[in-house]
């Protein structure tokens, strides 16, 4: 039992490494990271590989996350018990901006929904936790793009094309990256009926140091809000986004790190390289 458990501590090791890595992490970089034998490094490595938890670079040197561990990280920020007070502050937001707001996180190539309280007005897009969009046509989803390094973001969007949903879309790469820098800019993205005609968006990063971890977002029809009407809440949503950082960080008595490594491989990108 005591060799199952040392093993399965070793192997946490590794996926904390890769976790909290910005880029790819060699078996090099792993070896001394954690001061294990290389041999024992590469063999827990190809069995994290082989159950999904891990994906190994084309070149077969580097490794990141893998679908499976993705999942792990996906649920638990779904089924936390900080949840509750995330629910909270996004109630409290709600009351006081009239509109509707959620929490969203990178997931993949899409933007999943973390938590969201609707509006109390009939007239609403009604989307539950679990619900994704687009990356390149939603507010949330142009933040997270924003705020990824320059061949990530390269990488992710060669990888899909940019279908049209409304005649808003930003369906060219350039004209996308246009969008991007201005995000980066101002520290808020907005979505212009890209991707549901009628819905306007704002959405801000929600960050831990720098990285955008997750995003704030509200959402309104534009019959009731304007794009500069978003804007003009700017303040009180990146108030909200430092307040739901706070639900993302380990109590203070834990050791490091101060994020779970399950949350900390979703958010490998920061905008340093701009």
């Amino acid at each position: 039992m005591k060799d199952e458990s040392s093993a399965a501590l070793r192997a946490l090791t590794l996926l904390e490494q890769v976790a909290r890595s910005e880029t790819p992490v060699s078996l090099a970089a792993l070896t001394e990271a954690t001061g294990l034998p290389k041999p024992s490094v590469l063999r827990i490595l190809s069995r994290l590989v082989d159950a999904g938890m891990l994906l190994r670079e084309p070149a077969g040197k580097s490794y990141i996350s893998g679908p499976r561990l993705s999942a792990l990280a996906r649920d638990t920020l779904l089924n936390s018990p900080l949840r509750a007070e995330r629910h909270r502050i996004l109630d409290s937001l709600v009351d006081e901006i009239g509109e509707t707001c959620n929490c969203t996180m990178l997931d993949g190539d899409e933007v999943i929904y973390l938590d969201r309280v609707e509006t109390a007005w009939p007239l609403r897009v009604n989307l539950q936790p679990g619900s994704r969009v687009p990356l390149h046509c939603s507010a949330s989803g142009k933040l997270f793009l924003a705020h990824m390094r320059r061949e990530a973001r390269a990488r992710l969007l060669a990888a899909a094309p940019l279908p049209r949903y409304t005649p808003n879309t930003l369906c060219e790469a350039a004209a996308l990256e246009h969008e991007l820098q201005a995000i980066r800019k101002e520290g808020a993205s907005f979505d212009r009926e890209e991707f549901l005609l009628g819905i306007v968006c704002m959405a801000v990063p929600i960050m831990q140091g720098r990285r955008a971890i997750a995003a704030v977002a509200l959402h309104a029809p534009v019959a009731r809000l304007s794009i500069d009407g978003a804007r003009a809440w700017l303040p009180r949503m990146q108030e909200a986004a430092r307040a739901l950082a706070g639900t993302y960080e380990a109590p203070a008595q834990e050791a490091e790190p101060a994020m779970d490594p399950a949350i900390c491989l979703l958010y490998t990108s920061d905008a340093a390289d701009e």
